[in-house]
C-alpha cells in the first residue's frame, strides 16, 4: 500500500511541475505564469514551436499594469493551454 500511495504522490508532483513548462503548455494544456520585469507591459505574444514569444515594451508613466492571458481554444475543449503574463511597477 505504501508503494502505491509513494507512486501516487510522485506522479501527482510530476504532472504539477510539468504543468508550468511551455512546451507541455502548448502540448497537453496547463498554464505558465511569465512574470515581466518591472516597468514591461505585454504587447503581443504567439507560439513557434513549443515555445512562447512575446513582444514587450517600456511602460509609460500613466500605464496601469495588468495581468493579461493568452488562451488557446482547441476545437475539442480538451487540453487547453493558456499563458498568463503580470506586469508591474
Amino acid at each position: 500500500m505504501k508503494k502505491v500511495i509513494l507512486v501516487f504522490v510522485l506522479l501527482v508532483a510530476l504532472l504539477y511541475a510539468m504543468n508550468s513548462c511551455q512546451s507541455c503548455t502548448r502540448t497537453m494544456g496547463g498554464t505558465t505564469t511569465v512574470y515581466l520585469e518591472k516597468g514591461e507591459k505585454l504587447v503581443e505574444c504567439t507560439w513557434k514551436g513549443n515555445s512562447v514569444w512575446y513582444l514587450i515594451e517600456p511602460m509609460e508613466d500613466t500605464y496601469v499594469p495588468k495581468t493579461k492571458v493568452f488562451k488557446e481554444n482547441s476545437n475539442t475543449g480538451m487540453l487547453e493551454g493558456q499563458v498568463i503574463f503580470i506586469e508591474s511597477k
